[in-house]
């Protein structure tokens, strides 16, 4: 999976993702200008090929929202969890409402992912997740996500968890630093697991693994691990989804090697599909020498993916009574608790670029 650069394609990207190996394009807010542009765009990009590629973004809410201007404001993950202390039964309606508005206005565009729900633990002490992670309590978050993923079915869209087996208690931030977790493994299986064994059983679809070494367990940070990726979350947790490494540009990936060798560190592990992003170079590199052959069930699980049924325009969604309520909820939520853009506004994210 890579990007693009602008508002359109050029002649040497609709080559680039013509390639064999090129499965999916992950867009950003440089990708985005008007709602009829980020429409034209993702129609061409589906033109090109048959099955189309995947086509993602990272819209999670709060400060991680791609889109913005004709979007609905989604608010970040733990405002929701500062219901779900007061009235958790209200928390989870409104992470569901959450859920299908991001990704019925998504699937409007065109767009088949949102990388989301974030699984991470609020620690308090990561300064790249902060207020992305629903709580610090795991019932509560596997609780949340799972509203929130209800809703992304319901609008077409399956759900990609992350990061894998989870990023909240290393305070650096693997875009520029390569973390490292010492808890030992009964630590995270207590804990920070517990959110996925609730997903999974509810049927996810998708994991992104975090580049955090957890030294006491595994040399390798989980995205480049066997242990990690095949042992646990393959084997012990019976996870048939897709895997996706997070961006293999980040700092903390660059302890397996170079951008080839990150790759196929990565496809060693466990992985279906790679992000390698805002580096065209790069991933040229990687798909000029990288050898790999997809099998029948790599291709099954980033088949089913894909969002469904076909989208529908803005101005058809705009007409269903569903989408309305939802829309109104989430509008009124934001209303209610005040401007939620600006929580946790000293946490900056850089992920995965503009």
């Amino acid at each position: 999976m890579i990007d693009v650069a602008g508002l359109a394609l050029t002649d040497t990207e609709r080559e680039r993702l013509m390639h064999p190996l090129v499965g999916g394009v992950i867009l950003f807010a440089r990708n985005y200008a008007s709602s009829e542009q980020l429409r034209q765009l993702t129609h061409e990009i589906r033109a090109l090929r048959h099955p189309h590629l995947l086509i993602a973004t990272d819209h999670e809410g709060g400060r991680v929202q791609r889109f913005r201007e004709g979007f609905t404001a989604l608010p970040a993950m733990r405002d929701i969890g500062y219901v779900w202390d007061r009235q958790p039964q209200r928390a989870v309606h409104l992470a569901h409402d959450v859920g299908y508005v991001m990704a019925a206005e998504l699937r409007a565009h065109g767009l088949d992912l949102s990388f989301a729900p974030v699984l991470d633990l609020d620690y308090g002490r990561s300064t790249v997740i902060g207020n992305r992670a629903f709580h610090s309590d795991p019932l509560a978050v596997g609780d949340l996500a799972q509203a929130l993923m209800r809703g992304m079915h319901e609008a077409g869209m399956q759900s990609v968890a992350k990061h894998f087996p989870g990023h909240g208690w290393v305070e650096a931030d693997s875009h520029l630093a390569a973390p490292v977790d010492e808890r030992p493994l009964h630590d995270l299986q207590q804990r920070d697991l517990l959110p996925y064994r609730q997903l999974l059983v509810a049927g996810l679809a998708g994991v992104m693994p975090a580049h955090v070494c957890y030294a006491q367990i595994d040399a390798q940070p989980a995205g480049f691990s066997r242990f990690w990726l095949s042992d646990v979350l393959r084997g012990r947790m019976k996870f048939d989804g897709a895997i996706f490494s997070d961006d293999l540009s980040m700092e903390g990936a660059g302890v397996a090697g170079d951008i080839v060798q990150r790759s196929q560190q990565a496809l060693d592990a466990g992985c279906d599909m790679l992000l390698v992003c805002n580096q065209p170079q790069a991933a040229d590199r990687v798909l000029a020498r990288l050898k790999w052959k997809h099998d029948a069930l790599n291709v099954a699980r980033r088949a089913r993916l894909h969002g469904r049924p076909h989208p529908v325009s803005m101005a058809r969604l705009l007409m269903q009574p569903r989408y309305l309520q939802a829309r109104h909820a989430v509008a009124a939520f934001g209303h209610d608790s005040g401007d939620f853009w600006q929580s946790d506004a000293g946490n900056t994210c850089g992920q995965r670029g503009a």
